[in-house]
């Protein structure tokens, strides 16, 4: 899953904090399950452990991967987009951009406001393209009609009232996330395969969050890597509309004699393509 996945045009990731016993502490500490989420041609979820927060963990991940990587601008993958052998192309989230906005509402609410409905009319560009059914290029084709003059609108709008904000108040914050970020949040209007937004990475992030609230904590760092396999199978089989109990009832009874040269066999994809009826002769 890990390698098709890494073949995939874009890539989302985003990543949670999760307790981990330590038995040389006290207490839990902090470990973190990243996720990384293929393509429609590559329908995977696949997590990964790491014990810390530390670039290492994306940047050995993604070692294979060439590509479009959607993610927040967390500064681990700056490295990533920088290194001309990698070429990992940035692209950025509106959502998050938005949610600045939202939050600096408090302070500032006329410019707040004014952008969280600009941020609005892209969106209901995207829901456009998604009634409509358009993907690749008549996608892109709609985005530059219709996105484009409200991205450069954003722009003025955001270069003209900075000067005029504090620059450590949350709007002056919101202003300078979106503008210094800019190239990479307005890449997706520039590509039909790409989003809008990092959701998708986000959303099979909801798993993990609701689990903490159940099991409380990882036993050790091997319990996370255990977790983050399980979990990438059974959110996988979500996505794919699929019974995870089932895949795996069926999965675990057959594994074992399953020859290896065929394993991608029982991927959860294959699997689900198997068991459909033939199309009538």
């Amino acid at each position: 899953m890990k390698q098709r996945v890494l073949t995939s045009k874009v890539v989302q990731t985003d990543d949670t904090p999760v307790p981990v016993l330590d038995p040389e502490l006290p207490r839990t500490r902090t470990g973190r399950i990243w996720t990384y989420v293929g393509d429609a041609e590559h329908p995977y979820i696949v997590y990964d452990y790491t014990p810390n927060r530390s670039r290492d963990g994306p940047d050995d991940f993604l070692q294979p991967f060439h590509g479009y990587l959607q993610a927040d601008a967390y500064s681990g993958y700056d490295q990533l987009y920088q290194d001309p052998e990698r070429e990992v192309i940035e692209v950025a989230c509106w959502a998050h951009a938005r949610r600045k906005f939202f939050e600096a509402q408090s302070s500032d609410l006329v410019r707040a406001t004014v952008m969280l409905a600009y941020v609005r009319l892209l969106y209901d560009v995207e829901r456009e393209a998604r009634a409509q059914k358009l993907r690749g290029e008549a996608r892109r084709v709609l985005r530059q009609a219709k996105s484009k003059p409200i991205l450069e609108d954003i722009r003025a709008y955001l270069e003209r009232e900075q000067p005029q904000v504090l620059p450590k108040s949350p709007e002056g914050q919101a202003i300078a996330y979106t503008l210094s970020n800019w190239k990479a949040l307005t890449r997706y209007a520039e590509d039909g395969d790409l989003e809008i937004d990092n959701n998708g990475a986000e959303r099979s992030l909801r798993g993990i969050a609701v689990g903490r609230r159940n099991w409380m904590f990882y036993g050790s760092d091997n319990g996370g890597r255990t977790a983050a396999i399980l979990s990438s199978l059974t959110a996988t089989c979500k996505r794919l509309g699929m019974d995870p109990f089932a895949y795996l009832r069926d999965l675990f009874g057959r594994i074992a004699a399953h020859p290896k040269a065929r394993i991608a066999e029982l991927l959860p994809d294959q699997w689900k393509t198997a068991r459909q009826p033939a199309p009538p002769s």
